[in-house]
């Protein structure tokens, strides 16, 4: 006891961190109502105000990036050694870590619902609306605020010979003397937000298809509480053996299985039409891409629409880009600037457009079988399982889906708990295994407090609960961002 706490004394960012995490996870056990009507409030202010500057924050990160790609600095190669990780590792690992379970959570609930509830209108069908509008909430975007964070901890790490944490990785920072260590705690308690959040809304997803394949009702809490226990549990343990053993090769095997699941559906769908609409929907996203990402004209969808998913959906990606960009930049030492740019923008972009058209396609076509639809898709947490119903093999398919959902929530998970090992432990990129342990322990309790929060009411869920929390939680980072932009192109163009 008396070692542990000698421990925590010397590690200051370590201990303040744990500390208002745990005040925090305390304090929504205890006043969980409060708790609810202060982020419902604190998120109406952030989008009221900073709605707008998230859309243009958005689309100035993927132009600044492929503007930077094609510049001379573009060739700048992160460390002088070969690539440690081969191409597919590296692509499995880094779309594990930045996506994984999202797609399995929206793949089916999110076009039908953009089918029925057009958010804009552009002349083309509403099938090609609804996959257009859903590729640009998962599409360049999401990635670009990856890249941006993976592009300065790269360079610092691999060129400059800086350690992994944040606060470090320019030295304009070190120019304020608590700022640094004000950015590195500020990274860890929004990546605990956007992680939780994710472990949130995936076990109630496990959650819901545990339900449907045993008929019951879904929501059961108690069933929710320890599958974050075990997700928390495996995590820890592929953390615990490092990159190499234990991620990787989580990260190949959910790869496998999800492309299984895409082929299943594949074959069996109306191919023609399924790549005829990842085709189309893909150039239109493409050539829309300004517009969407300004909502000008015909491509807004009103402040509410905007508000419900949009914003929802950029705030949660900026809460993930601190620790995927960072677990990005660990695994792409001896890649170019360029490599990774467009790497990490188009690779995970295409292929989630494909997973969106395949499914998104199908379930179009179940609904004008059946002739009346009577919301069938319209749970978030059981649409997929739905989905699968009506297909052949229908309990493999499900039951392989929560395996899946199980295994990309875990590889989120323990990336997230070794980088915020290497951040607690002076930027360490091997950090010790205690550091490790007690990661998985505070993401424990927190992701269980917020459970907890995301069913205080009958009319809310963890959806609801974290749009809610990240919205105010990201806010920061959004500035963070800007701030990145403008630093990152001095330091790499001043002698280049």
């Amino acid at each position: 006891m008396k070692s542990l706490s000698s421990f925590f004394k010397k590690n200051v960012l370590l201990s303040v961190s744990t500390f208002i995490l745990l005040f925090v996870a305390v304090y929504i056990f205890l006043f969980t109502e409060t708790f609810y009507i202060l982020i419902e409030y604190g998120s109406l202010w952030v989008r009221d105000l900073f709605g707008t500057f998230y859309l243009w924050l958005g689309l100035l990160s993927v132009v600044f990036l492929l503007g930077l790609a094609f510049t001379k600095a573009g060739k700048l190669r992160l460390g002088n050694s070969p690539p440690e990780f081969n191409r597919w590792s590296w692509i499995a690992m880094l779309y594990s870590a930045g996506m994984g379970a999202g797609i399995l959570l929206r793949g089916v609930q999110e076009p039908v619902y953009m089918l029925l509830n057009s958010p804009i209108k552009t002349g083309q069908s509403n099938e090609i609306i609804a996959l257009e509008y859903t590729f640009y909430q998962w599409g360049f975007t999401a990635w670009a605020f990856y890249a941006m964070f993976a592009i300065l901890v790269g360079h610092s790490l691999f060129v400059k010979d800086r350690n992994i944490r944040l606060g470090t990785s320019l030295h304009y920072f070190k120019r304020i003397k608590f700022l640094p260590s004000g950015i590195d705690l500020l990274t860890i308690l929004t990546t605990v937000a956007g992680l939780v959040a994710a472990i949130g809304l995936g076990t109630t997803q496990i959650e819901g298809g545990i339900g449907h394949l045993l008929k019951h009702e879904a929501g059961n809490l108690s069933l929710t509480l320890f599958l974050v226990f075990l997700i928390c549990s495996i995590a820890f343990l592929s953390a615990w053996v490092g990159i190499d053993k234990g991620i990787k090769r989580l990260s190949n095997w959910n790869i496998y299985l999800t492309i299984i699941l895409l082929l299943f559906v594949f074959i069996q769908g109306d191919i023609l039409l399924i790549l005829d609409n990842f085709l189309t929907g893909t150039y239109h996203y493409i050539k829309d891409f300004v517009p969407l990402s300004l909502a000008l004209g015909n491509y807004d969808p009103g402040k509410e629409f905007l508000t419900d998913w949009t914003y929802y959906y950029w705030a949660f990606w900026l809460a993930w880009a601190p620790f995927t960009g960072i677990f990005i930049a660990r695994i792409s030492k001896g890649r170019t600037i360029r490599e990774i740019i467009l790497g990490v923008l188009l690779i995970p972009s295409l292929g989630t457009f494909l997973w969106f058209s395949v499914f998104g396609t199908s379930a179009f076509n179940l609904i004008e079988q059946w002739g009346i639809y009577q919301d069938e898709f319209g749970n978030v947490f059981t649409s997929l399982f739905v989905f699968f119903s009506n297909y052949p093999l229908a309990i493999f398919t499900n039951i392989l889906t929560v395996i899946l959902l199980i295994s990309f929530l875990v590889t989120s998970v323990d990336s997230a708990i070794y980088v915020l090992s290497m951040f607690t432990s002076k930027g360490s990129e091997n950090p010790k295994r205690r550091y490790r342990l007690i990661w998985a322990i505070i993401i424990l309790i927190f992701s269980e407090a917020i459970i907890v929060l995301g069913n205080i009411k009958p009319d809310t869920n963890v959806l609801i609960a974290m749009q809610k929390f990240l919205i105010i939680g990201s806010l920061p980072f959004a500035f963070f961002t800007v701030i990145v932009m403008i630093l990152l192109t001095h330091t790499l163009f001043k002698k280049t």
